[in-house]
């Protein structure tokens, strides 16, 4: 009778643990194979673009001809605001809903047996999905910022704003953003860099508390509808909280205090510094991802 050597099949073959690299190679492999990375993406950057054009175009078209609203206040009090938030607006959703299908798609499909398989610890596999899918969606994000930001920024200028809007001539005259009565923005102005790189910043994370978020749930339908549940109504609904109290409670809410790193100006109220609510919305990702582990490790897959 033959003994096996530790570390090595029947066959005479050795077996390895694998390594971190490969890990991140097959994390890459299934999420770019799955279809609805693709798509997902594409509606990200579909309707992020696609909504900071046509927004920016409607609103300096109507401000043209003397017309204005919300919009028009707010393109002129603060463009670089206007321009970022029009198109991430909605289009965070889309990295939302693609932060959430990154884990609970492998669940629906049982993939995830096969990995938990290969990879006994289990915690590695999480790990290298957190970071392949973040540096993905801050290569994508980033891009999609810069181009918003110069796409916006020349359709906004593309019209004289002061001789059709006497209303705001008093505006115009005191914004630097604001010259020969056409919007200028440029990322050589106060905090725009910063910003737009923001911008990128703050959807990667958020992409990673929606992975963390479809982590503790394993439910697609569940974790779409907490996450979003979550940042559309749940954490911009603590504003409404009443005292000292409640305005604090609001401000280290995750997105809350993550969005701030996407504006050029502070507002009035404002308790945290754009780093530092950067700051506390990672907190708050790295949280939910050290629970998500810890329950990964614990449960059955």
């Amino acid at each position: 009778m033959t003994t096996v050597a530790p570390g090595t099949h029947a066959a005479g073959q050795v077996t390895h643990k694998p390594r971190f690299t490969n890990l991140l190679k097959a994390e890459w492999t299934k999420i770019r194979s799955v279809r609805s990375t693709l798509w997902t993406l594409i509606i990200f950057i579909g309707v992020s673009i696609g909504l900071t054009a046509l927004l920016t175009w409607l609103v300096v078209k109507n401000l043209s001809v003397g017309q204005h609203g919300s919009g028009a206040t707010g393109l002129i009090n603060d463009p670089v605001n206007f321009i970022l938030g029009t198109g991430f607006g909605l289009g965070q959703l889309a990295i939302c809903v693609l932060g959430v299908l990154v884990i609970t798609s492998e669940y629906s499909s049982g993939t995830i047996r096969a990995s938990v398989l290969s990879v006994p610890k289990r915690i590695p596999i999480l790990v290298a999905k957190a970071v392949v899918f973040a540096a993905l969606v801050f290569v994508i994000a980033e891009a999609v910022s810069f181009c918003d930001f110069f796409l916006g920024a020349a359709i906004a200028h593309t019209r004289d704003l002061a001789s059709a809007n006497p209303v705001f001539n008093a505006v115009l005259a005191h914004n630097p953003q604001i010259r020969n009565g056409r919007i200028t923005v440029s990322l050589s102005q106060p905090n725009v860099t910063r910003a737009v790189i923001g911008s990128g910043l703050y959807l990667t994370v958020l992409s990673l508390f929606a992975l963390a978020i479809g982590s503790l749930i394993r439910h697609t339908a569940g974790a779409i509808a907490t996450v979003i549940g979550l940042v559309l109504v749940i954490f911009p609904l603590t504003n409404l909280l009443p005292s000292n109290w409640g305005a604090h409670t609001h401000a280290y809410m995750p997105t809350v205090a993550g969005v701030l790193i996407t504006n050029d100006k502070t507002t009035s109220g404002q308790l945290l510094s754009a780093w530092q609510g950067f700051d506390v919305f990672c907190g708050w990702s790295a949280l939910l991802l050290i629970i998500g582990g810890y329950l990964f490790y614990r449960r059955d897959a």
